[in-house]
């Protein structure tokens, strides 16, 4: 099926999900849970062919956030489930107002229409984003990227059996066949047809979503993290959370990819670094960092001489870009010439450094003592998420079922005129 003839079966069906009521769509969400379960083997089985393809193009990283476990889709089913136990934005009155002539104005949460979401290579996307939209009373339409198109295309049929189980349009919920560059265009310019797009992707994705769409675009997902060392951190603490934000899921957007320490600290910080992310690792098996040093950093520790893009890379693997700054200003210029606006961390035990710092990094997370890992949906308190906003108008960070939104003034009068 083509693009287009998916677009216009999306369309068809996003009036039935908006006027769909909450129990209505918490059945459905029930029902495509328990269908992604009932065919678990079928999606396991599907996502061996893709990580069969994908093996010698792709870092062991990756490969990570492309493999399925049983443990990983009950843990997807899981995730709808949770977002059916969420409270139902849609019709909820976010502001109240009765006028001096008897008008009663109510600003009213309403359902986007159809959201359009490309993606690359997590499958678990699939179906946090069918869920998500449809609690929001929204269709979806869903363009993985190629890598993940056999195990995306067995998880919309599990979704998609359980909307038609629920009552509920199959196309309330539809998967893209095409992977190539075009349907991405396709989608970018399907004005009447898309209401939102949200690129879910690396920085090339994202950019030419921002450059050239002609609908309406959150721009998502590229994180240059970065965690600044003050001067009076606790090094014991800061090893702790660097490590974290580094190592737990180097994949993933909200992990660290440069570490800024402080002059002071650097000569008792960086070798302790260094033992903790490549010495310690290395000895218990476990992948070691690769350090990417600036000249001060390079003169107290050894590690591979930071490029000319080092600190503006997004690696998305066991590779640390590493800093000495003069001063917590000098830390606050480097994050506002560098950072993609995701999530940024101090660690210190310097109150008034910590509010400073909060204050002036413009990111749409900022963090004191505690690592850039937590932004997330789920972490958050908003169910799984559609991605994490890096934008300022309309969304800003993990978007949830309001940011999935928009609304519309209900006016209530008794005969007034102007």
């Amino acid at each position: 099926m083509t693009t287009q003839e998916l677009l216009h079966r999306a369309r068809a069906a996003k009036t039935a999900v908006a006027l769909a009521g909450t129990d209505k769509k918490n059945a459905a969400l029930l029902a495509m849970a328990d269908a992604l379960e009932a065919r678990i083997s079928p999606i396991l089985a599907a996502n061996a062919e893709d990580l069969a393809a994908a093996r010698g193009t792709m870092s062991d990283v990756m490969l990570d956030r492309l493999a399925l476990s049983e443990e990983r889709v009950r843990g997807m089913a899981a995730g709808i489930r949770e977002v059916a136990q969420l409270p139902d934005p849609v019709g909820q009155v976010l502001r109240r107002v009765e006028r001096p002539n008897g008008l009663v104005i109510e600003k009213t949460c309403v359902p986007m229409g159809v959201i359009a979401i490309i993606y690359e290579s997590r499958p678990n996307v699939t179906s946090d984003a069918a869920a998500l939209a449809l609690k929001a009373g929204s269709a979806c339409v869903l363009r993985g990227g190629k890598e993940a198109h056999r195990s995306a295309a067995a998880i919309v049929t599990a979704l998609r059996a359980g909307l038609a189980g629920a009552g509920l349009p199959e196309d309330a919920v539809v998967l893209v066949e095409d992977t190539s560059r075009q349907s991405a265009n396709e989608l970018m310019a399907a004005r009447g047809l898309v209401d939102l797009l949200i690129p879910r992707g690396g920085a090339g994705l994202i950019r030419a979503c921002v450059e050239n769409a002609a609908v309406p675009v959150i721009e998502t997902g590229t994180g240059i993290c970065h965690i600044y060392v003050d001067k009076d951190a606790d090094p014991a603490m800061a090893l702790d959370i660097v490590e974290n934000a580094k190592c737990s899921r180097p994949s993933v957007c909200n992990a660290a990819e440069v570490c800024l320490v402080h002059r002071d600290i650097a000569p008792e910080f960086l070798p302790a670094l260094r033992e903790r992310l490549v010495d310690r690792r290395a000895a218990a098996g476990q992948p070691p960092v690769e350090l990417r040093l600036d000249p001060a950093a390079a003169s107290v520790i050894p590690g591979t001489p930071a490029g000319e893009r080092d600190f503006d890379t997004e690696f998305l693997n066991y590779i640390l870009a590493v800093k000495v700054v003069d001063s917590l200003e000098d830390a606050v210029a480097h994050i506002s010439a560098h950072s993609t606006g995701h999530s940024d961390a101090i660690i210190t035990a310097d109150g008034q450094a910590a509010a400073r710092f909060l204050s002036c990094v413009d990111s749409a997370a900022v963090y004191w003592n505690a690592s850039t890992r937590f932004t997330d949906g789920g972490e958050f308190g908003l169910g799984c998420e559609m991605g994490i906003s890096t934008q300022r108008l309309h969304a800003r960070g993990p978007m949830g079922l309001t940011e999935l939104c928009s609304y519309k003034y209900i006016i209530r009068g008794t005969g007034q005129i102007r």
